[in-house]
């Protein structure tokens, strides 16, 4: 949302001012902010995800949209090291609400050691199964045919 300000320049909402003179500005963000109070404020969720391969490897990644980024692992249109070493399998994920712990958490599994990755997947997933297997297939109701689609 923007906000028109003192000085006739829009301020952004979250905080941001694009203008040379700040001071003007911040009162109308802050007596906007105040009228803004009862507003619905988006929560935002930030994961950190472990996909491994058939073979074993993991690739420990961390993002804002965890069933679109699993989705663009299972296609492989993405070139690095997941999709080189066919990383496809969702296999661990943690959510957070605050991005800054999502991060320090990501860097801290990437710092281990693989035994200790791997007890840590083997705690919340024993038998290695792919957590996003279905996600993004086709759904039909009984008696309906998916090839006739």
């Amino acid at each position: 949302m923007k906000i028109p300000c003192e000085t006739g320049a829009k301020v952004q909402s979250h905080g941001v001012l694009r203008l040379r003179d700040r001071s003007l500005c911040e009162r109308s963000l802050r007596s906007a902010e105040l009228e803004g109070a009862g507003e619905f404020v988006r929560e935002h969720r930030y994961y950190v995800y472990i996909v491994g391969s058939r073979t074993g490897t993991l690739y420990i990644g961390m993002t804002n949209n965890l069933y679109r980024r699993v989705l663009d692992h299972k296609s492989g249109e993405f070139e690095g090291f997941a999709s080189n070493y066919g990383c496809n399998r969702l296999v661990y994920s943690e959510s957070f609400d605050d991005v800054r712990k999502a991060i320090d958490r990501e860097k801290q599994l990437k710092g281990w050691r693989r035994e200790k990755k791997i007890a840590l997947i083997e705690s919340m997933n024993p038998r290695w199964a792919d957590l996003a297997e279905k996600w993004g297939a086709q759904m039909a109701f009984a008696g309906e045919s998916i090839k006739s689609r």
